[in-house]
């Protein structure tokens, strides 16, 4: 028999499985289309003109989810650092001490 210093647990977490990711992904679109859908039947008055469009809801609610998005990515660039930024000594600041960089005098 086999030992190993590691045991690997096999992922079988209910969200993690093909089978419940594919249901979620088709109720969720069900429903979604549902919401959409039920605009024909009640009568939704919008606080401004763009508002009355059939399905702002579901496309303003998109929009601003890619908005999110490439805010985020923009931020992400940025913001980024090079791999080695903490390892390379050459690029980690120097502490500052008192206005001046410490070890030096």
């Amino acid at each position: 028999m086999k030992q190993t210093s590691e045991r690997q647990a096999p992922d079988n977490h209910w969200l993690t499985r093909p089978a419940t990711i594919q249901k979620l992904w088709i109720g969720f679109t069900v429903v979604l289309t549902l919401l959409v859908a039920a605009e024909y039947v009640v009568e939704m008055k919008g606080s401004f003109p763009l508002s009355d469009n059939f399905g702002f809801p579901a496309w303003f609610g998109f929009a601003a989810c890619v908005a999110m998005v490439l805010v985020a990515r923009m931020l992400g660039w940025l913001l980024k650092r090079p791999e080695d930024y903490y390892t390379n000594p050459d690029k980690t600041p120097k502490p500052v001490i008192d206005g001046k960089e410490a070890g030096h005098d």
